[in-house]
């Protein structure tokens, strides 16, 4: 059923871009990057294969899989360099992962490449980028394992390490008789549904038995009859590695539909298995297994991410978290006094006489120091002393730079000294230093854990497993390890363990590579090209700065180290100027007149400030501040125009400088007055340039017309635009606040005069059907005769045939052959990526029966991309804007360009990329950088976002005021909209479904206040304090924040409460995208981690409704047992807690739940246990829930419901059953290609099976 569980929408024609496949084989070659502070590498993936390095991981992170596959040698396996030769019996699959293991054990590089592993099991580019089940890869994977190893002496590798046992038996009732069958496993499934835990799976699986009675006897071959029999499991046989595979996907029968179980599920650290073991007679030990692997997916059943959390069992990484700064390496204590450890000139004299030769580069300096002290030289001592690199320069009479201050050694005399003051003084500081740091040693024999992410990786702590117990993100498959296995001690912090010579060889050799690569490529790209204009060069005329000669005459290229710092440039610039000076510089009254004023000019201030050239000339930017700081630290990009002036004026003329006085350069239609002063009918186009903070009505000063109307051309697509007239009241405004940019149009007509611009405008309209052959429809000429046409053609034809037959057959325009390609078009009428003209059928990945579109337009060149666009994150299929771009183009042109085809302006967006689930996804950071560097390649969708991208470190939280209704709460929205719309009040009202009555249980009214830009380091409480600084919150009267609760909002209603008033938002683990409510109280709470608040409504006699709801806080530190709420909510109310019933209302279902008295209830004990925990199924009670309560004393029935419960379950159903004629419909009219405006839902490509291909070997 679930074959393929994260297909992607792949129709029969593939929706990838062209050559994707081969780019991505080719990115091996780059230079890759050296391996982080963990030391350990990721794997990188080739866009659709979480799935697969997930699983490598952990397989690599077995180091007894690891070396039972290293211990088999190149006479039984083969060898790589023979598989092309057509005799050799190469076992490619066990070779490419052996060479993988070695090249994440030796090889520095943050990530490496499957490629290779990935073309010996036979899969196309197609195959690499489509996301399958991980359960399903761990059996495929196994399977060719087998198969390769065949004949070897490694051919029982898989079954020795992975295969159990399991006995299944019916025991006869009345003869005894026991029949069993025994079944194999490499893991074992196990359920997510209805069960809390692995615990309680495993206790279903293997401890409970089903009894065969009544109506379903069994029948007894012994007894020949129907009998009654007991039927049970047990595990006969444990292998030494044991994998839980968790059913967290489910089919809804009612619905028709996929679904991901997201409830809490938890699993041990530790697990004894005794009890479900048919032999029980052992010692504890023989059955305890500790995790060691956990496999997580993020997202729903049809798309979503892998990443696995490992235990680092032979100690292979290094684990210390970068910014904790709570167990620094120097135990302070050990010192004669902290003046020692904040004395940098004592901690560095020490590193350098630790080493042999008494020379080291100074970036490694800073690596030892921060490996010494725990903490880097920029945190500790850089505000008072400045970068490491100046600090050694100012103590040259201790340290001895070289000429290019690439390396460093202390001076013999101080040498000398410094070993003699340490030896005789601080004797316990050199100690400290060559001490091992203690995050290495602290725990010996306690391995530790690490995320890894693909290419990244991160360390984590033993309690952030617990994260992953349900949710989104959450765990879906489990490895563990027999506890007996003990790991030799040379293996421990060993990555050369085991590792076959030719390979440890083989990886030496690429080392050596990669680091003269490295260095090549240091030594280059710290390099960068700086354009330099001096100011007694330029006058300021029309707005900008211009050369007083030729452009070339005026600017000097600068090379420049960009580790340097701004006072060094300041140093380099003086020096170049000196040798400006006695260079000829062009007459300019008189030939000495330019070397005298610059050198008059440069006996004052130099000020640096980024330029850049606008259509109306040179603008000033930011001035650079900051000597001490280095060029990439102020970002100072390459090619960067540095502008050299005093910083206030440029010939005797003040210059505007900063962004906000932009000048733009603006065409100007204005009417042509005669010489008697009467007006013309002729317009004339001047260009003219404004600052662009300037008024609007300054217009009409800068071209003397004392009155009239100002028209704005605004273009809203291609080939449509229209003029726009500014109101008198908006003349104040500026250019920018009228989205006015460079090239814009201003028409300037009389205000009596009545003539205006009129758009025109004009619609493409597109009608393709779908066929069953390679046909092409004509998407160019809609009034021509054909609409399409038939071409017959194989897998080796060139695209360009196909295309010029399709012109002449449809009988079209002969200019279309030079203007015109062919576009797929998938199964829901989308229009793909065009297609090269040069690409054959095969290599274009087009199949036979698919659909193409003649559309007007070249394909983009090898050198520009195509790219699908579109506004907002809720995106439908087919609704996507297109566009043609270089793909040198940096991020903010390109997100510039997409703006204006929008008709959108301003500067508060930025780009995203669309994820595997059709929703925003990582963010374009980098606006400098070109889209090439950024891998973004043709076909790839980008979503416009509101909103400016918050600084690293911080978050840019929308905030809403949540008010529910109550006896306490008396606000309510000036608003009242319904189906969670947003007005222009900013209210949402959100209903469990669409037009359903609200009711004090289902409604939510959630107001925007606006958005606050806090660090992550920040507090709750200082969260909810800059909130009350927002301008609408002033007609609320809250005394402080601590009248606030916080609440996540989530689907657009209060999610997760966030409690702890001075925690950081840091450990909250917000994201990026999180929203928060915040709800008024009446007076302070402190609510603590065993705290649930919940809202109670008592249900009113005699009638189907409810009482509003009261908060009632119940303390779980007893159990979330049903008896402790029972009791809480009864002395809340003052009732016997005999004579209450309560239930747990599910606003999405509209039900209401019971929660029964445990007393009543007779089970086996087991599913006692299971049942009375709130927390878990089918409760999961948490904060914010609504509790109904019936007191029975005046009403005595079963009833919770309400009328209103009533409707929306109806109208449930009215939805259901709408959405189920619908899809009937589209059923039925398959044989047409819908169009992407008609498919409102997300389709789903067909199921595609994984296979692995492995010769044969027996």
């Amino acid at each position: 059923m679930f074959g393929d569980l994260f297909e992607e929408d792949y129709s029969s024609v593939s929706n990838d871009h062209y050559g994707k496949g081969k780019k991505l084989k080719t990115k091996a070659l780059e230079l890759p990057a050296p391996r982080g502070f963990t030391s350990l590498s990721g794997i990188r993936n080739q866009g659709g294969t979480c799935y697969l390095n997930s699983l490598l991981q952990t397989l690599h992170f077995t180091p007894e899989f690891r070396e039972a596959l290293f211990s088999l040698g190149p006479e039984e396996l083969g060898s790589l360099e023979d598989k092309d030769k057509p005799d050799a019996k190469v076992r490619i699959i066990p070779l490419q992962l052996q060479r993988l293991f070695a090249q994440l054990l030796l090889l520095d590089q943050e990530a490496a490449s499957t490629a290779d592993l990935t073309d010996s099991f036979g899969w196309t580019s197609d195959e690499e980028m489509r996301q399958h089940d991980v359960q399903e890869l761990n059996r495929i994977l196994f399977s060719a394992l087998e198969t390769s190893l065949v004949g070897t002496s490694g051919h029982d590798l898989i079954n020795r390490l992975y295969h159990g046992t399991i006995v299944n038996q019916i025991v006869c009732k009345e003869c005894k008789n026991v029949s069993e069958k025994q079944e194999d496993f490499l893991d074992l499934t196990v359920a997510v549904r209805n069960v809390s835990g692995l615990g309680d799976a495993l206790w279903d699986m293997y401890v409970e038995e089903e009894v065969f009675d009544s109506d379903n006897l069994y029948h007894c071959g012994t007894c020949d009859r129907l009998v009654k029999a007991a039927k049970s499991a047990k595990l006969r046989k444990l292998p030494p590695f044991l994998t839980f595979s968790l059913l967290r996907f489910n089919f809804d029968f009612v619905k028709c539909e996929r679904y991901k179980e997201t409830s809490c599920y938890t699993f041990p650290l530790r697990i004894n298995l005794k009890p479900f073991c048919e032999q029980s007679e052992l010692d504890d030990l023989e059955y305890m297994y500790d995790l060691f692997s956990v496999i997580i997916h993020k997202g729903g059943c049809y798309g979503g991410h892998y990443h696995v959390y490992i235990k680092d069992v032979d100690h292979l990484g290094n684990w210390q978290f970068q910014e904790d700064k709570s167990n620094p390496d120097v135990n302070l204590e050990d010192l004669r006094n902290e003046e020692e450890l904040d004395d940098p000139l004592m901690i560095l004299k020490a590193v350098l006489l630790q080493e042999e030769s008494n020379l080291i580069p100074v970036d490694q300096l800073g690596q030892k120091l921060l490996k010494k002290i725990g903490i880097s030289w920029n945190k500790k001592y850089r505000k008072q002393y400045g970068p490491l690199r100046k600090f050694l320069q100012l103590h040259s009479q201790i340290f001895l730079l070289s000429s290019d201050d690439s390396t460093v050694s202390l001076l013999k005399d101080c040498s000398l000294q410094a070993e003699s003051d340490i030896r005789g003084n601080d004797q316990q500081l050199l100690k400290t230093l060559t001490s091992e740091p203690p995050g290495l040693n602290d725990r010996p024999f306690c391995p530790h854990w690490f995320d890894i992410n693909d290419s990244r990786v991160q360390p984590i702590k033993e309690k952030d497993i617990e994260q992953q117990f349900q949710g989104k993100e959450s765990a879906y498959m489990l490895f563990y390890r027999k506890s007996q296995l003990q790991r030799p001690p040379e293996a421990r912090a060993n990555p050369r363990y085991r590792v076959p010579c030719h390979l440890l060889n083989e990886m030496d050799a690429a080392n050596i590579e990669l680091h003269i690569k490295r260095a090549e490529c240091d030594s280059t790209n710290n390099n960068f090209e700086l354009h330099l204009h001096l100011s007694p060069h330029y006058h300021f005329f029309n707005g900008a700065l211009h050369p007083v000669v030729s452009q070339t005459e005026s600017m000097w290229d600068l090379t420049f180290d960009k580790r340097k710092t701004l006072g060094d440039l300041r140093q380099s610039i003086f020096q170049l100027l000196r040798k400006i000076l006695h260079l000829p510089l062009p007459k300019r009254d008189g030939p000495d007149a330019l070397p005298s004023l610059l050198l008059e000019f440069w006996e004052g201030d130099m000020v640096l400030s980024v330029a850049k050239f606008v259509p109306a000339g040179l603008h000033v930017y930011q001035t650079l501040d900051g000597d001490h700081l280095t060029l990439c630290e102020i970002e100072i990009a390459d090619g960067e125009d540095i502008f050299v002036w005093n910083g206030v004026e440029v010939g005797g003329i003040q210059i505007p400088a900063g962004s906000d006085c932009e000048p733009l350069l603006l065409n100007v239609l204005h009417p042509a007055t005669s010489n008697e002063e009467e007006e013309c009918q002729q317009l004339i186009d001047s260009p003219h340039v404004f600052p662009s903070n300037a008024e609007i009505g300054s217009v009409f000063t800068a071209f003397a017309i004392p009155d009239g109307v100002i028209l704005v051309n605004k273009t809203e697509s291609v080939g449509e635009e229209s003029w726009i007239t500014i109101p008198k009241e908006d003349l104040k405004k500026t250019f920018r606040e009228q989205g006015l940019r460079n090239g814009s149009s201003i028409l300037i007509q009389d205000s009596n005069d009545g003539n205006s611009l009129l758009t025109k405008q004009g619609k493409w309209i597109t009608s393709v059907n779908e066929i069953d052959w390679l046909q092409v429809k004509n998407l160019c000429q809609l009034d021509a005769e054909e609409e399409q046409v038939k071409i017959s053609a194989t897998l080796n034809t060139v695209v360009f045939d196909i295309r010029i037959k399709a012109v002449k057959e449809l009988k079209l325009m002969k200019e279309l052959a030079e203007d015109s390609c062919l576009r797929p078009i998938d199964r829901n009428g989308k229009l793909l990526c065009p297609v090269p003209d040069n690409y054959t059928l095969k290599e274009a990945e087009l199949k036979m029966g698919s659909s193409l579109g003649l559309c007007p337009g070249k394909a983009p060149t090898s050198s520009q991309l195509f790219l699908f666009f579109a506004v907002g994150s809720d995106v439908q299929p087919g609704t996507e804007m297109e566009i043609i771009v270089e793909e040198t183009i940096s991020v903010r042109d390109c997100l510039k360009v997409m703006l204006e085809k929008s008709g959108l302006s301003g500067d508060a967006w930025h780009l995203r990329k669309m994820d595997w689930c059709y929703e925003a996804g990582e963010a374009l950071r980098e606006e400098d950088a070109a889209l090439k560097e950024l891998m973004l390649c043709s076909g790839d969708t980008l979503l416009l976002i509101e909103g400016k991208l918050p600084p690293l470190g911080f978050l840019k939280v929308p905030i809403w005021w949540y008010q529910p209704r109550g006896p306490l709460h008396r606000w309510k929205s000036h608003q009242d909209q319904t189906d969670c719309t947003f007005s222009q009040g900013g209210v949402w009202r959100a209903d469990s479904i669409q037009d359903a009555p609200s009711d004090a249980h289902t409604e939510v009214s959630l107001r925007y206040l606006g958005d606050v830009e806090i660090s992550e380091d920040a507090t709750l409480g200082e969260l909810k304090s800059q909130a009350m600084t927002l301008p609408s919150f002033s007609e609320f009267s809250i005394p402080s924040p601590a009248f606030l609760r916080a609440w996540t909002v989530e689907s657009k209603r209060p999610g997760r409460l966030l409690r702890a008033h001075y925690q950081q938002l840091r450990e909250y683990k917000l994201g990026q995208r999180t929203e928060i409510c915040l709800e008024p109280l009446q007076k302070e709470e402190n609510l603590g981690p065993q705290h649930v608040l919940l809202r109670t409504q008592m249900r009113l006699p005699g009638k189907r409704a409810y009482a509003l709801p009261v908060d009632l806080v119940w303390d779980t530190a007893r159990g979330w047992t049903a008896g402790s709420l029972r009791h809480r909510v009864a002395d809340f109310y003052s009732l016997p807690v005999e004579k209450i019933e309560i239930a747990k209302y599910l606003p999405e279902k509209f039900e209401w739940l019971p929660i029964p008295s445990w007393n009543q209830q007779i089970t086996k004990r087991k599913k006692k246990k299971k049942q009375d925990n709130l927390q878990g199924a089918p409760y999961h009670l948490k904060d914010g829930d609504t509790i109904g309560i019936k007191n029975l004393l005046v009403e005595d029935d079963d009833d919770f419901s309400t009328v209103r419960d009533d409707i929306g379950r109806e109208k449930q159903k009215e939805f259901a059953l709408g959405k189920k004629k619908s899809q009937e419909a589209l059923r039925v009219r398959s044989g047409d290609v819908p169009s992407g405006a008609e498919t409102p839902a997300r389709p789903r490509g067909p199921e595609a099976s994984l296979s692995i291909h492995v010769g044969s070997f027996r």
